[in-house]
């Protein structure tokens, strides 16, 4: 890749990086298993598990549920 001015930078390196951004564009472990045209799911829960921000959107959208349960002047904190 020398022509392209990329330096060290690999085939798999772009595929992972696209697998990645797939990933944080909300790709299952399916998609991307097919993306990859993997049978394991080992190098999908990679990508996925490399998309820091979901466990707090996830978190995020959970919080949001109890509160809609508990009403909006309810206290997070649960006392």
């Amino acid at each position: 890749m020398g022509t392209a001015g990329l330096g060290d930078v690999h085939f798999h390196d772009l595929r992972h990086t696209g697998n990645t951004l797939a990933a944080t564009g909300g790709a299952s472990t399916r998609e991307l298993m097919h993306r990859m045209g993997h049978s394991s799911v080992r190098a999908a829960l990679i990508c996925q598990h490399l998309v820091n921000g979901r466990d707090h959107e996830i978190a995020g959208h959970v919080d949001d549920q109890i509160r809609r349960v508990k009403g909006p002047d309810a206290d997070p904190s649960g006392t």
